[in-house]
């Protein structure tokens, strides 16, 4: 049986959507992300959809308000926790915000990186292979499968409809 943790994954430009807003999870020694570079979310909660969890995600990570959200994409991350968990993640860009982001959380540093930069980071090796779908042109929503073993991906395929 399948029942994977569902989760939202956001990345919210700039103004000048020349830059994404990125934790550094740098806080937690036992952060299974520890010290990698991450977009912002976590796991939906009984009772709210996909929307009102980026939103509150967004909210608790950064302390901005989300205005335009854009679905970019879905992945089913199979193996992918800290003890093999599978999870589905919905995969967001948020294009307009309002207040001022948090400097930090409870998870790490929070910096403004440039989109083009991105591959310079460390992070999961396997968000390389899905981050220049949810910052292109393309309209179409893609749908990923994207299988860990022991922290590595090891194969990444999508559709875009």
């Amino acid at each position: 049986m399948y029942c994977p943790i569902v989760g939202t994954l956001g990345y919210v430009l700039s103004p000048d959507r020349r830059k994404t807003l990125l934790v550094h999870r740098n806080s937690r020694p036992d952060d299974h992300h520890l010290e990698k570079y991450n977009g912002l979310g976590g796991k939906m909660h009984a009772g709210e959809d996909v929307i009102s969890c980026m939103r509150r995600e967004i909210l608790e990570e950064a302390g901005i308000e989300c205005h335009e959200i854009v679905l970019r994409g879905t992945i089913n991350w199979t193996g992918f926790g800290p003890h093999g968990e599978n999870w589905l993640g919905f995969i967001f860009r948020v294009d307009r915000f309002s207040g001022i982001p948090f400097t930090a959380n409870e998870e790490g540093t929070l910096r403004w990186v440039e989109i083009a930069c991105l591959d310079t980071l460390p992070m999961w090796k396997g968000d390389r292979y899905f981050l220049p779908l949810v910052f292109d042109d393309n309209p179409k929503i893609f749908h990923g499968y994207m299988p860990y073993k022991n922290g590595t991906p090891m194969s990444w395929q999508y559709v875009r409809i």
